[in-house]
């Protein structure tokens, strides 16, 4: 990431401000699975406290605390719904459990494809937004150069590191980040981390 650091911090000083008073990179992977993606879905449009709890509860309530698709099936979505998921994650979780049986999503392929495909096929199943197929893309399949510009983190990190007047919309953070190629993610990190926030699924 040595070369990612130098650029960013070339390119935008700014951002170089911000990467030195936030310190040394140390994003944390997930696994590319069903498992992850779950996890993703979850923490669509919540903070990550109230997220991890319920994600731990769903986990708890599964054989072992394993994530699988069977399990998922295997759970009522009455209970589901009571272990704090809304009625429209606990459907699109289902929704994936069932294609990933179908195989319809085979997530041993993903690795191979370049971004743009696999953000089509994420997007493909019901309740799979870009967000949360960027977040697979960041934390799942490790891609370096992924800007999530409708994530109210990055707005709200880049609002407050540059002094704007309000919230960039997602076409002024894309003509910003025109500095930041080909190391996005490494940019969007750090703007997280400016807030004292962790990111992540």
């Amino acid at each position: 990431m040595h070369a990612a650091i130098r650029h960013l911090k070339a390119r935008d000083p700014v951002l170089g401000a911000l990467i030195e008073r936030v310190g040394p990179y140390s994003i944390e992977f997930r696994d590319p699975s069903f498992e992850t993606l779950v996890r993703s879905i979850v923490f669509q449009q919540l903070s990550g406290k109230v997220a991890r709890v319920i994600y731990d509860r769903l986990a708890r309530a599964l054989p072992e605390a394993c994530v699988t698709p069977e399990a998922i099936l295997a759970l009522r979505p009455e209970r589901m719904r009571r272990l704090g998921l809304s009625r429209q994650k606990t459907a699109y979780i289902r929704d994936l459990a069932r294609q990933t049986v179908k195989r319809k999503v085979e997530f041993e392929l993903l690795p191979d494809f370049p971004d743009e495909e696999v953000m089509a096929r994420l997007t493909a199943v019901k309740g799979i937004g870009e967000w949360t197929a960027q977040m697979f893309l960041i934390f799942a399949l490790q891609r370096h150069n992924v800007l999530p510009t409708g994530d109210l983190g990055i707005r709200s990190a880049i609002k407050k590191a540059y002094g704007l007047a309000e919230l960039p919309k997602p076409r002024e953070i894309e003509e910003m980040a025109r500095a930041w190629h080909p190391y996005c993610t490494v940019a969007s990190w750090y703007l997280w981390r400016s807030l004292d926030g962790q990111a992540g699924i």
